[in-house]
């Protein structure tokens, strides 16, 4: 407890994620006079966001953000701010020598867990091990490198999104939704985790106006459609060289003035 006093005290967290609480009560960690403390007198009482983890039967029940469990991911909107805390290790919350390459999720996997997640009202907490002496392994900087490269292409479909309508779409599988306000204006954002064989996506979720505008996130040109009732809305992708692709997993079709 003098420890919690002194990180608020000194370093003013914007998060306290608490843990290995299952052991006791929160009377027996005396968690309420704590928190009680941190929302009301502490320098950070305006401020701060705690999770659910603050003794055994609080988990999915108070705090700020619900972690339930490791690796919780409802695939559904529910009534409460929520977190996936997961680790890029299948198997392990650390290091592990022995690790075989398929126990990692590929880049694939992760960035398909993150756009989920997402979409629906989560956030996704990315976990790597680091070694007995500091070090992060060379196969976990690789996809945490990745996830940074398609956060740089894509990230505005991500940060200080709120979900859509619909999380994922209604005709074309693997495609999720999130959306933001730009100018007034809804913006709604597709991640389609394949690219379509066909070079048409339709979106059946997705009704378009007289003034709807599809784009690509990294991508320079706008891309024609059409609506069908029965299907939905048809973009038509050009034949492009992936050398002209803005990224290499998972593509973000930007929507403008979309019928709601």
């Amino acid at each position: 407890m003098p420890e919690l006093y002194e990180l608020v005290m000194n370093y003013k967290p914007d998060v306290i994620w608490s843990d290995g609480d299952w052991e006791a009560t929160d009377k027996y960690w005396n968690s309420t006079e704590f928190i009680a403390w941190l929302y009301n007198d502490s320098p950070v009482k305006d401020t701060v966001v705690v999770n659910d983890r603050w003794g055994s039967g609080i988990s999915c029940h108070h705090g700020d953000f619900y972690t339930c469990k490791d690796r919780y991911n409802p695939g559904k909107l529910i009534n409460h701010k929520w977190e996936n805390a997961m680790t890029i290790d299948k198997y392990s919350w650390g290091y592990r020598r022995r690790a075989r390459y398929s126990d990692y999720y590929t880049i694939e996997g992760l960035i398909s867990l993150l756009v989920e997640t997402i979409s629906c009202g989560g956030n996704l907490l990315m976990n790597v091990g680091p070694t007995h002496d500091g070090r992060i392994d060379p196969l976990f900087e690789e996809r945490l490198l990745q996830v940074g490269q398609w956060l740089k292409v894509n990230g505005e479909a991500i940060y200080a999104s709120k979900p859509w309508t619909h999380q994922n779409d209604t005709y074309t599988k693997k495609v999720w939704y999130t959306s933001k306000m730009e100018n007034n204006t809804k913006v709604v954002y597709a991640t389609t985790l394949f690219w379509p064989n066909n070079n048409m996506l339709i979106l059946g979720a997705a009704k378009p106006t007289s003034a709807t505008v599809v784009r690509m996130l990294g991508y320079p040109n706008t891309f024609t459609y059409s609506y069908y009732s029965m299907t939905g809305l048809k973009i038509d992708l050009p034949d492009l060289p992936i050398s002209s692709l803005p990224c290499d997993w998972a593509w973000v079709f930007k929507i403008t003035n979309l019928d709601e």
